[in-house]
């Protein structure tokens, strides 16, 4: 298909993949639900990939959440063939459902790890097809949540091997890429059951918000999520800055807490984060931070503060983990 017999939607796809490359983007492996925006994506990185000479690819995640996922999956594997891929996978993962952060949590959780899994066997970058409506939907979860600027920053454009193309295209511009190439695509369930949060800030919060305050609300909250991935990434750069600079943060093995409680709190908090990765931990909250913090600004003895995979202590003025 030419460029000039592009529709406005199929073309608008294409342009925002097209822009979205990276000089090292020498194979693109797409990341296909069957669901319209994955659908559309795909179509995109195949003619963007085709017309630069580039290697494309798709995955086809089954989290066997459903009688018929099996044959769903292959169903979509199958429209991928008819998109022009030739190297398609299907990859069946096994999600935790009793797990303690939810069925939908789990199920991501499992996803992204098949997914880093692609990426570093094909030294690839995995594409996505997140939305604007996606975005604008997680920005208001993270603001109900009350857990941050770096939930509030929402989706990254690019985030290691994953890249997500879409983030300023509306979900209704991917259903029109489907409309236009004559392209049926899945319809998840999952995405109508109100059981779901998510769900419901699609279904019900974003519509009444957009009928109470004017359209425009998932732009706008779009736009926020970049305006704060700007500040939190200043902040996260001069965090860094002042670990390693400020006489008593430097190292990893311990912080000094008169050292620390002179810094501001943003950055404080920042600091806290920063030494706690060093040390391999990883899924923290803000809930854990600032149980952390308060052994610098709120020392009164209290015992270790547990975090995901360890705990920390004050010593004679020194934060350590154990």
């Amino acid at each position: 298909m030419g460029r000039r017999e592009l529709g406005p939607a199929a073309l608008a796809a294409v342009q925002a993949v097209d822009g979205a490359l990276h000089q090292q983007d020498s194979h693109l492996v797409v990341a296909c639900s069957g669901g319209a925006d994955s659908v559309a994506l795909a179509f995109a990185v195949g003619h963007v990939t085709t017309r630069r000479g580039l290697g494309h690819s798709a995955v086809v995640i089954d989290h066997g959440l459903q009688n018929d996922s099996a044959e769903v999956a292959g169903r979509v594997a199958d429209q991928l063939a008819t998109l022009g891929y030739d190297d398609v996978s299907v990859i069946s993962v096994d999600v935790d459902r009793s797990s303690a952060v939810g069925p939908e949590a789990a199920a991501r959780q499992a996803r992204y790890r098949a997914l880093d899994t692609v990426a570093r066997a094909r030294a690839a970058t995995v594409w996505l097809g997140h939305t604007l409506d996606d975005q604008a939907e997680t920005v208001l979860l993270g603001l109900a949540r009350g857990s941050g600027s770096r939930s509030l920053a929402g989706m990254v454009p690019r985030a290691g091997h994953l890249v997500r193309p879409f983030l300023r295209i509306r979900r209704t511009t991917t259903e029109q890429v489907c409309a236009e190439l004559g392209l049926e695509p899945w319809q998840d369930p999952h995405n109508s059951d109100r059981r779901f949060t998510r769900v419901r800030v699609r279904d019900i919060v974003l519509p009444m918000l957009e009928s109470e305050l004017g359209p425009g609300v998932a732009e706008a909250l779009s736009r926020t999520a970049e305006l704060v991935r700007d500040d939190s990434e200043l902040l996260d750069q001069l965090a860094a800055q002042t670990s390693r600079g400020a006489e008593g943060l430097g190292g990893t093995d311990t912080l000094d807490c008169a050292a620390l409680e002179s810094q501001p709190p943003a950055l404080r908090r920042r600091i806290i984060r920063l030494w706690l990765l060093s040390h391999g931990l990883g899924d923290l909250s803000l809930r854990h931070i600032s149980a952390v913090d308060s052994l610098v600004i709120d020392w009164h003895g209290q015992k270790a503060i547990h975090v995901p995979g360890a705990t920390v202590t004050r010593t004679a003025g020194r934060l350590r983990v154990g």
